[in-house]
């Protein structure tokens, strides 16, 4: 039986982590090895600096994660960073640095990245995540530097939010203010409280949440060490439990938990912002299943090399995110489930053309949603306006360059394309592969946006056929679509350019 040896490593906030596991299709992934170092990035969310003793603390610990790779045998590993190193003014440098020293490449994960593989951890306990979310649940994600809230329904995950609330950026901005006041934990609710009220009246409209599943292992590992056999805590016995906790200081809880000060000084912001979530959604219980990062980085290794199948369409999670993101901004539904159509369309019958695969498909389904997302701020820049929206707006399981990518083809979709050195100069930040990825997906969302400029959904059937190296398109329509066939002449030329094929346009009149 063919076994592949991986290591997840994460640098976080407070604490560097490696977990080693062993993966094969008969057994899926199982744990061989866990290790962590407390090791706090002091200073990082408030200065955008990592001081050079942190940096050789990091690489002493990472050269020690190599050592014990070697001895499990090792194969493959991933070692990603999160929010402490996205707050870094000199990210590139830090990361070269350590890559120098130790031969380990760490990758910085955007927000949506991070919390998206920390979604997966707990998939990866499929029974009973897939019984939770049948009623109204939200995940609490509680890091260092954020919070992120994502609200499931029936299965479905209705919307995802990141607050810059994270533990250690809590304690960092409140530790003076903490000498001066005995009761820290009303400081700490009362600094929260603003973005806890806006959540609640942005996105708890009608929203019955009856369960909280707690990501992480800060609490699991100290309040609730020991005493949990299902990993579920009722409201009653959570109250109970933070009564006992928020009104200790640091020093004390150190010593009861039998840790580090400065690890023990997170945990009461992470209770307090438990509290008041569990209070806002007037929550029945939370879930502590005790699963972190490591676990989703390796159930993402395990299902990306076939060795885990879920039952659970994370794909469909980043389509609902983005439904719902173009839903708030009041696009068009029956032009955007229309146009997703064609665009899919001609997107699988150019497989052998245009070398993109289902990443890139899905990529572009984004992409199609929110091409008119700009209406909602400006109806004279919507290129412009659905851009800055796509570049300030994270999108649960992308990257900041696969959401720049998408961007950039909704914004050429009705302007005129940059090319690449022209680009470059402007700033715009796409490298080499990344431009040919935006200009693909714009020449196909170009001619998806144009069969159905009236927003009357008039193309009725479309079907596209790939001959050597001409696509015809056969446009089926019992309606004038005069309109639709004028504007689609103008995005042939720009389709050829890029695809190097011929595009003929083809009209079968519907009876």
């Amino acid at each position: 039986m063919a076994v592949t040896t991986f290591a997840a490593i994460d640098i976080g906030s407070y604490e560097t982590s490696m977990k080693i596991f062993e993966f094969s299709k008969k057994k899926g992934f199982t744990e061989l090895n866990d290790v962590r170092y407390s090791l706090e990035l002091r200073g990082v969310y408030s200065s955008g600096k990592l001081e050079s003793a942190m940096v050789d603390d990091i690489c002493e610990i990472l050269i020690d994660f190599q050592k014990m790779m070697k001895e499990f045998g090792v194969t493959e590993y991933r070692a990603c960073a999160t929010s402490a190193f996205r707050e870094l003014k000199n990210q590139i440098m830090i990361v070269e640095q350590i890559f120098q020293r130790t031969g380990i490449r760490v990758e910085v994960l955007s927000n949506a990245e991070q919390h998206f593989l920390g979604y997966k951890s707990i998939a990866a306990i499929e029974t009973g995540f897939k019984k939770m979310i049948q009623k109204g649940t939200a995940i609490l994600d509680v890091g260092g530097g954020s919070l992120q809230v994502s609200l499931f329904d029936k299965d479905a995950l209705v919307t995802t939010q990141s607050l810059k609330i994270g533990s250690l950026r809590i304690r960092e901005r409140l530790k003076e203010l903490e000498k001066q006041n005995t009761h820290f934990d009303q400081l700490v609710e009362e600094f929260i409280r603003n973005d806890l009220t806006a959540f609640q009246r942005l996105y708890l409209k009608d929203r019955d949440i009856k369960n909280v599943i707690l990501m992480g292992d800060l609490l699991t590992d100290t309040i609730f060490r020991g005493d949990l056999e299902d990993h579920i805590i009722t409201r009653e016995e959570f109250n109970s439990r933070y009564e006992n906790t928020v009104y200790k200081n640091e020093e004390t809880l150190a010593e009861e938990l039998g840790m580090d000060q400065e690890y023990a000084a997170l945990v009461i912001p992470t209770m307090v912002i438990c509290k008041n979530f569990m209070d806002i959604f007037n929550a029945e219980s939370m879930w502590v299943p005790g699963v972190s990062l490591l676990e989703g980085l390796a159930y993402d290794f395990g299902e990306k090399r076939g060795y885990i199948k879920s039952v659970h369409n994370f794909e469909n999670d980043i389509l609902v995110a983005s439904r719902n993101i173009a839903k708030r901004y009041s696009s068009g539904k029956n032009h955007i489930h229309g146009t997703t159509n064609l665009a899919l369309t001609i997107f699988d019958s150019m497989k052998k053309v245009h070398g993109m695969g289902s990443r890139e498909r899905l990529l572009l389904q984004i992409a199609v949603q929110l091409h008119d997302c700009g209406k909602y701020i400006s109806l004279g820049d919507v290129a412009e306006c659905s851009y800055r929206i796509i570049m300030a707006t994270e999108i649960i399981g992308l990257s900041t360059e696969e959401r720049q990518i998408i961007a950039s083809a909704v914004r050429y979709n009705t302007t005129e394309f940059v090319y690449y050195a022209e680009q470059k100069r402007e700033g715009f930040g796409l490298n080499k592969e990344q431009y040919l990825l935006a200009a693909k997906l714009t020449a196909i969302l170009r001619l998806a946006n144009a069969m159905d400029r009236s927003h009357y959904q008039k193309v009725e059937g479309l079907r596209a056929v790939l001959k050597d190296r001409e696509l015809q398109l056969i446009i089926d329509s019992s309606r004038d679509i005069s309109l639709e066939l004028g504007l689609l002449k103008d995005k042939v030329k720009f389709f050829e350019e890029v695809f190097g094929i011929r595009l003929v346009l083809r009209r079968k009149r519907k009876m």
